[in-house]
């Protein structure tokens, strides 16, 4: 395994491909996994744990006639944070006075296991989540695997430590202020954070389970996505989930939100600016925010009433064994010792109208980047101010789940010291799916870690899976709704994503209409005579198809159009009698060429 490191999905469904059985691969993963760091684990998988697992999944494949469809993960070992619950496996949620042994697996936990999922361990983290150092555990302190005097990140730090490592292909972690992205962004991997309520959180120890979330470490991107697709859905266990699909891609050209005035340690200028140059080179638009209102909902998280969520979640164990806590964690608790409920519903007014505030964001932009971290911490530095420091590391990633949104944490290049620098895309609630997709652009074009591939994969019966999406209708455009034309934002406003640029079927022919403004085709179908037309085909979701069509004027409506590879989609067509003295513009081929041609005439 070491000449042969299987360090993704991929890379696993090949070798059970070749022939090779969980048993086996599993006994020489359980090889590897001796030589991994102690502190990075609480509790690891017995050889006999291992082995039930691989004997279960041999049957139940042999038991489907070899068929792996229901096991989109046949053999894929990853590690559990110890926070979430793996039946008859303690969760100490790093306080062994806390610790008990679970009854049941949690949900998500439960979805992996029957995709055919291996656990191998549960890692360790800063206690109760709280922290996003992962030093704050009396389990041991993971180091970057990267530089042994810096911090992991955490709370999720053995978690992305094992991944980095290439230990297992993925870990989830959990995030509430950032504990799935910081330790991302200090290893070199990919932290997935979903929307929140997009995964069910029954099962997990809350930090603050009003905003908890559960994530996903990977080497790829492609990779977090199929993890966070078999997870994914509703819940009734769990109070907050709220399940809602949203986009399935952004726009190819973004318009970036980055930080008018980046908080940064000067050993990371560099590595942004490359990593701005990048998004500029991938054709997108950098767009200078103020992040003043978002740092102000940050604030709310530690300063503000929601650190009681925190208390909530373990009052019984501080009030009767107080020293069972780590002095920091413990510190940071106790301040819901002073806050009401009347400074609760303060909290709440604020957030709503923070809320209201930040949502106008995406008026401007589609995403938001920021570094992951502001800097690196040595295990000397956060020693000499454990609360200043830890608090720092959450400059961009504290507001993120209390203003319900997605992100996902990618490397984007090394430091002069060889130190990993990460970036973090952020957006609305929802995009998750298309989140993803931007995740796995970014990775192949830095191929860090790994770059991500469309490589198909070779074992029958194990589909590339990823997050569900909202329903949409294709509509092909051929005019003023074209990429640049004037009626382009009656699309883009709707949340209508470009599919392609493609061409009709040799059937049709283009007319310009009189007297409309802004200046319209009209587009007919043929008996003979006609030719391939250039259309753009637009993702709607279906949800906005009828504000849509309330805005189309006659004589133009959307019916049946056939594109030049047979599909059928609908498309914008026009009534016959509008075409009586219109020009016919079919020679240019398209409505974009006939318009350029125009101008150039009338200069």
């Amino acid at each position: 395994m070491n000449e042969h490191p299987l360090l993704t999905l991929i890379d696993w469904r090949r070798a059970y491909a070749a022939g090779a059985t969980p048993s086996v691969l599993l006994a020489t993963l359980a090889q590897r996994l001796q030589a991994s760091p102690a502190a990075a684990w609480i509790t690891r998988a017995s050889a006999a744990q291992l082995q039930a697992q691989a004997d279960a999944l041999e049957a139940r494949r042999a038991a489907a006639g070899g068929d792996l469809q229901a096991m989109p993960l046949y053999g894929v070992p990853f590690a559990v944070k110890d926070n979430i619950d793996i039946e008859d496996v303690d969760t100490t949620a790093a306080c062994p006075a806390f610790a008990y042994r679970a009854g049941s697996s949690a949900q998500a936990v439960q979805r992996l296991l029957a995709a055919g999922a291996v656990w191998v361990g549960k890692t360790n983290l800063d206690q109760f989540a709280t922290g996003l150092v992962g030093t704050r555990s009396p389990y041991g302190q993971p180091a970057s695997t990267f530089d042994a005097t810096r911090v992991s990140g955490g709370s999720s730090s053995g978690s992305a430590v094992v991944v980095s490592r290439g230990d297992v292909v993925f870990s989830l972690g959990t995030d509430t202020a950032g504990s799935g992205r910081v330790p991302a962004g200090f290893n070199n991997i990919v932290g997935l954070k979903p929307t929140p309520g997009r995964v069910s959180t029954a099962g997990v120890v809350p930090a603050c389970r009003s905003l908890d979330c559960i994530s996903v470490f990977a080497l790829t991107a492609d990779d977090a996505a199929e993890v966070l697709a078999v997870m994914e859905g509703p819940d009734e266990a769990d109070a907050y989930s709220r399940f809602q699909p949203g986009a399935a891609q952004l726009p190819a050209r973004l318009r970036i939100g980055v930080p008018a005035a980046v908080v940064l340690d000067a050993a990371y200028d560099d590595a942004w600016a490359r990593a701005l140059a990048l998004a500029r080179q991938q054709g997108h638009e950098l767009v200078a925010l103020d992040f003043g209102p978002l740092h102000e909902v940050a604030a709310l998280l530690y300063g503000g009433p929601w650190v009681a969520e925190r208390h909530a979640a373990v009052q019984p164990l501080l009030d009767s064994h107080p020293e069972a806590f780590d002095p920091t964690v413990r510190t940071v608790i106790e301040q819901a010792l002073g806050m009401s409920a009347t400074d609760a519903f303060r909290g709440q007014y604020a957030l709503r109208a923070a809320q209201q505030q930040a949502a106008r964001l995406w008026q401007q932009v589609d995403v938001l980047l920021v570094p992951t971290a502001p800097g690196h911490p040595t295990f000397e530095q956060l020693q000499a101010d454990p609360i200043g420091a830890n608090a720092r590391l959450g400059t961009y990633t504290n507001f993120v789940n209390l203003l319900g949104w997605a992100a996902i944490a990618l490397p984007a290049g090394f430091t002069a010291q060889g130190l990993p620098f990460g970036v973090t895309f952020i957006a609305p609630g929802g995009t998750d799916a298309a989140l993803a997709r931007l995740g796995s652009a970014w990775q192949a074009a830095t191929a860090l870690p790994l770059g991500a591939t469309d490589a198909p994969c070779p074992a029958p019966g194990t589909p590339l899976r990823r997050p569900a999406t909202e329903a949409v209708l294709p509509i092909a455009v051929v005019g003023a709704h074209l990429s640049g034309m004037p009626l382009n934002g009656q699309l883009t406003e709707r949340g209508a994503t470009l599919r392609e640029a493609t061409r009709t079927a040799p059937l049709y022919r283009l007319f310009a209409l009189p007297g409309t403004t802004p200046p319209k085709p009209g587009l007919q179908r043929v008996a003979e005579g006609g030719a391939a037309i250039a259309v753009e085909v637009w993702d709607m979701p279906l949800h906005q198809v009828g504000s849509f069509l309330a805005l189309i004027p006659p004589p133009l409506g959307l019916g049946s159009l056939q594109l030049a590879d047979g599909r059928v989609v609908h498309g914008f067509i026009c009534e016959g009698h509008a075409l009586a003295g219109a020009t016919d513009v079919t020679r240019f081929g398209g409505w974009r060429a006939y318009v350029t041609d125009l101008k150039a005439r009338s200069a």
